[in-house]
């Protein structure tokens, strides 16, 4: 099954996990202090993460959650909005290259 990924950017973790936590009805599955956190929900792969080099609130980037991918994969569109396209497996690895505390595992 196909997720829809969003990824923005924040100045304030705490205060956006409170946010969308309520929005989603979730808490967050991974969570890494001052940093990044991460909900999976049915239908949507949703992160945030504190990055000097977007301003908060915009758009980090768009993609697909999909467990038939075979690879991580990234590609712009036509507004120049980078696009990926990656496992649930594929993301915990990458979560926990970046952040090793995380130590995030994938519960589907």
């Amino acid at each position: 099954m196909k997720k829809l990924h969003i990824a923005i950017s924040t100045d304030n973790i705490e205060e956006s996990i409170k946010d969308y936590s309520v929005r989603l009805g979730a808490e967050p599955c991974s969570f890494v202090l001052n940093e990044y956190a991460l909900w999976r929900t049915d239908t949507l792969n949703f992160s945030i993460r504190q990055d000097p080099e977007c301003p908060p609130g915009q758009l980090r980037h768009l993609g697909w959650e999909d467990n038939s991918a075979s690879g991580f994969s990234e590609e712009k569109d036509v507004n120049g909005i980078t696009w990926e396209k990656f496992n649930s497996q594929q993301q915990a690895e990458e979560i926990n290259e970046l952040w090793p505390e995380a130590n995030y595992q994938v519960v589907n």
